[in-house]
């Protein structure tokens, strides 16, 4: 059963002019599935509340993508940037925002340390924040740079990759990165920068507490971490399914159809309506 868990993709953004707010729609579709197969219904949710709250559609849609590896960049870009417009299109047959595509790299082997001495920052002597790469170690056929937006408390800092894949709205490099900078200062459970874009690492907490959701409905939390009581590792505990008793054991003697498990599983991460427009990641 653990190795037929779905995976969770969650759609983040704005729902004020200035990007303080945030909401998120959560999709559970195929495992390893890079794209996110349901966006043109994330994204006419997401557009939607945005215009209820504002008045107004957005004037430009930029996207942070996490998770995509290299070799797949074109290919979720693409699947990606025809959902968005279509998302577009079903809300307003006229509404063509303008698209900037971004790509956001955690996971890389990339370190930065200052020349001299007197410019690193703390005890680790980091790079200073906001300190920018963008010649010399990055692409030569594309546009991506490295950015370490936040303070190292401890170790090396890691900056962040970011890989501009498509921008309809022509920013120059320096309107991305300070756009890229200023948008890791607004995370509600820091009083610091972080090292990611905001609504990139509030994407990552609705994704983490999603998957505990559809873990705990299929009976498969195993780990000390994933209980909150304490259980130990590997032990099954019966109460832990109760919230899905009846939906375990008709799939179990497949009287489910997968049509029917998907939706289930779908309502499984759906939080409730006073909450569905509310930070509750937080």
């Amino acid at each position: 059963m653990k190795n037929h868990v779905p995976s969770v993709a969650a759609v983040v953004g704005n729902i004020d002019m200035y990007p303080q707010t945030f909401a998120a729609t959560v999709i559970v579709q195929k495992k390893c599935r890079q794209e996110v197969v349901d966006l043109v219904e994330a994204m006419v949710a997401r557009i939607n509340h945005f215009r209820d709250c504002t008045g107004k559609k957005p004037e430009r849609i930029l996207v942070y993508r996490d998770g995509v590896s290299e070799g797949q960049f074109q290919e979720v870009m693409r699947k990606e940037m025809v959902g968005i417009r279509n998302a577009c299109k079903f809300i307003d047959p006229n509404y063509n925002p303008p698209l900037t595509y971004i790509v956001v790299q955690k996971r890389h082997h990339a370190r930065m340390f200052c020349k001299y001495l007197s410019d690193a920052v703390g005890k680790a002597r980091n790079i200073p924040p906001g300190t920018t790469v963008d010649t010399g170690i990055t692409s030569s056929e594309g546009f991506d740079f490295y950015l370490c937006s936040h303070f190292g408390i401890q170790g090396t800092s890691r900056p962040a990759h970011y890989h501009v894949l498509w921008d309809d709205s022509k920013f120059t490099s320096d309107e991305i990165q300070a756009l890229s900078y200023h948008l890791c200062h607004n995370f509600g459970r820091c009083n610091r920068s972080v090292s990611i874009p905001t609504p990139v690492y509030y994407a990552d907490l609705v994704c983490t507490r999603s998957r505990l959701h559809v873990k705990r409905a299929l009976g498969v939390l195993e780990t000390e971490n994933e209980y909150d009581d304490g259980s130990p590792s590997g032990i099954h505990l019966p109460h832990r399914r109760e919230l899905f008793k009846n939906l375990g054991e008709k799939a179990i003697c497949k009287t489910f159809s997968k049509n029917d498990l998907d939706t289930l599983l779908q309502k499984c991460v759906e939080v409730v309506d006073v909450l569905q427009n509310k930070m509750y990641f937080l």
